[in-house]
């Protein structure tokens, strides 16, 4: 591997501290897109079992906010029954959209850096070959019998060659992963938003 690193030159640091960068990414997103994490599939029968009686006491209101991300947006509608006992279904509404919207920033988080790595690290290699080629043409014009110099013509070649082969390497995994991931996040938001939709009814019934 360090004979590798070697052969492809200064160019090949860039992309392998995307590489680091990109798997660091997608073991975080793998860790906080966990379906007990985001939205677990019993939590809104609990929800709506634990409040079908009255306002639940607020620190089963804290518990159902510290369960994931569906039981924060919940959550965000009891409190404001706490706050506001009169509270109309449309404020209730707003507040849980926008607990909704916060929730949604924080599932899309390193999305966009995975996305940009994934469109990097194929010009970075591309750079790499750019630089492979500059040796290569200059192997031909430092020699003074004109056959060229073969060990700066073969480093120029080693240059060209790994650096679009690991730009490549890096990014394909990182795009697949992205996708992954958008496919996830986007399932998560349509479970959170109909979830929300139906808790708010219930709570507008709970409020009369």
């Amino acid at each position: 591997m360090l004979s590798i690193i070697q052969a492809a030159g200064w160019p090949i640091w860039p992309l392998i501290a995307c590489s680091i960068l990109a798997l660091a990414l997608v073991f975080e997103r793998f860790m906080a897109l966990k379906t007990a994490r985001v939205a677990p599939p019993q939590l809104l029968s609990e929800a709506l079992a634990v409040s079908s009686r009255g306002v639940p006491a607020p620190d089963v209101v804290q518990q159902l906010a510290q369960s994931s991300v569906l039981g924060e947006v919940l959550a965000t509608g009891l409190r404001t029954l706490h706050v506001h006992p009169n509270a109309s279904e449309e404020e209730l509404r707003a507040s849980v959209e926008g607990a909704g919207r916060a929730a949604a920033h924080r599932l899309e988080r390193y999305l966009s850096a995975l996305a940009t790595i994934a469109s990097a690290a194929p010009l970075l290699g591309l750079l790499g070959t750019v630089i492979g080629m500059i040796e290569i043409f200059g192997s031909q014009g430092a020699s003074t019998t004109g056959t060229g110099d073969p060990a700066q013509l073969a480093h120029g070649i080693s240059i060209a060659l790994y650096n679009t082969a690991f730009g490549l390497i890096v990014a394909i995994p990182a795009l697949i992963f992205w996708r992954y991931f958008r496919g996830r996040v986007d399932e998560y938001l349509l479970a959170l938003e109909l979830s929300a939709e139906q808790f708010v009814r219930h709570l507008s019934r709970l409020r009369k």
